[in-house]
């Protein structure tokens, strides 16, 4: 194995791949706030024409939800990517920076050059597309489902029309409420089931992988 350039030539080196790795961590981080504003707009958008009108289809609701969950795959897939500069960075900052600034105090990690070398000859992902997703659900995307469910759940449950006040009335019993559920030639109790069963989907991904130690609040 060929030895590592010492003195300045290393800080150079060290220095110029530490602003790459962070100029390739903001363009990441930019395209994670992206697709979030997508995800965003896209049910504000959807919500509004959906709640606007007594008579329009909480199915809209429905392919919003499907819209969201393809936008929180890509952005757990730029999350992964995002990740590889992160970690880079973080060796480099607890383990050759930080000995720089409290010389008395010994790197956390005394093997970090031949793992990073390890990591530019096989680079690899860190984190999976399931924790991943995870991670986006508890910063962002959890709170954007949770608005679109209760939107749906309002929406399914209020269809009835008072002729006398002009108001929407909750539905009045179970049947009704599987009958407006229904989306086309769809059963109302499968579509009933189908939206519960994407929200425990989405809680098992949560609960299921855990934040990874030093995790970036983004």
């Amino acid at each position: 194995m060929q030895s590592l350039p010492a003195g300045r030539d290393e800080v150079t080196a060290i220095a110029h791949f530490y602003r790459g790795e962070i100029s390739r961590m903001i363009t990441w981080r930019t395209r994670l706030d992206t697709t979030t504003n997508w995800s965003i707009a896209a049910s504000a958008a959807m919500l509004s024409v959906t709640l606007a009108s007594p008579d329009s289809h909480h199915a809209v609701i429905l392919c919003c939800l499907v819209l969201v969950f393809l936008l929180l795959i890509i952005e757990a897939r730029r999350y992964r990517l995002f990740e590889v500069s992160r970690r880079r960075v973080r060796l480099l900052e607890a383990n050759y920076f930080a000995p720089l600034f409290a010389p008395a105090e010994a790197a956390p990690c005394t093997d970090w050059r031949d793992r990073l070398s390890r990591d530019l000859r096989h680079p690899e992902h860190a984190v999976s597309l399931g924790a991943a997703m995870a991670i986006r659900l508890r910063r962002n995307y959890g709170w954007i489902f949770l608005v679109l469910f209760v939107a749906w759940w309002l929406k399914v449950t209020t269809w009835v029309l008072d002729a006398r006040t002009g108001l929407a009335q909750f539905v009045p019993n179970i049947d009704a409420l599987v009958r407006h559920a229904s989306v086309s030639y769809i059963p109302g109790g499968l579509v009933i089931a189908g939206v519960f069963a994407f929200v425990a989907f989405l809680l098992y991904l949560i609960a299921a992988h855990r934040e990874p130690p030093g995790g970036a609040d983004v």
